[in-house]
């Protein structure tokens, strides 16, 4: 599925972020290794969204530095975003364009996009306009989108925040199929709920700050921070 070298682990070494005079990433350092689904946890403003950022390549860190273990990590990483961006074609169509912009062979194509768009479960959507599926369609179709390019990690920033229960469990199973796949699956949640059903280890960061990196089973039981204590117990961060 991926090369023969992983470009597992990212090594993020006292890592810094700055924007408009505000420190918002504060001396990090993690190691996120292969296998396995990372939720990141915090409270609104933590800095998870710039932390994921800094980590697929979308920002550059203001100090520090970030090291993945292979050479051209970028082309075998992912992200979907809370809001996917639809393109004005259909939803297989969506797919294709972003295997050709990853110059997958175009005898390679098609296949890969029927088989994504049944992975998520829309194959027979294939040929429907994206932009007029609904919110969880769409969020599927972006799943699909990056799971066709056989990333080696895959980063999420609250890819259910605004969709029902129903499609919430359906992104769920996505995400667990893909995770079991061999994908590293990185992700942003509010829900802790969600933390607990999909998690094999929690980063909690609390004003720019990682309190934590722990097994989920050892950070729900026993968090080791009072920040993550009092947020596992519905309490207002500071």
């Amino acid at each position: 599925m991926h090369g023969p070298v992983s470009i597992l682990p990212l090594i993020l070494d006292h890592v810094r972020f700055s924007a408009g005079g505000n420190d918002i990433i504060k001396d990090v350092s993690l190691t996120l290794r292969a296998q396995s689904c990372t939720i990141v946890l915090g409270p609104n403003g933590a800095g998870k969204s710039v932390l994921l950022r800094l980590c697929h390549g979308l920002l550059q860190p203001t100090g520090g530095e970030i090291r993945w273990s292979a050479p051209q990590p970028r082309a075998r990483q992912a992200m979907v975003f809370q809001r996917p961006v639809m393109l004005r074609r259909s939803t297989h169509a969506n797919i294709a364009y972003a295997l050709n912009r990853a110059s997958v062979p175009r005898g390679e194509r098609e296949q890969r996009a029927r088989d994504a768009l049944k992975m998520v479960g829309l194959a027979n959507l294939a040929e429907r306009p994206a932009r007029v599926l609904s919110g969880g369609e769409q969020q599927r179709v972006a799943l699909a989108r990056a799971w066709a390019l056989r990333p080696e990690v895959l980063f999420l920033d609250e890819p259910t925040a605004s969709l029902d229960p129903a499609a919430t469990r359906a992104i769920e199973d996505i995400i667990g199929a893909i995770r079991a796949s061999g994908t590293k699956v990185v992700m942003i949640t509010h829900d802790v709920g969600q933390a607990r059903r999909l998690a094999d280890e929690v980063i909690f960061i609390h004003h720019g700050r990682v309190l934590e990196q722990t097994p989920a089973e050892t950070f729900f039981a026993a968090p080791a921070s009072d920040e993550a204590a009092a947020y596992l117990k519905g309490e207002l961060l500071l």
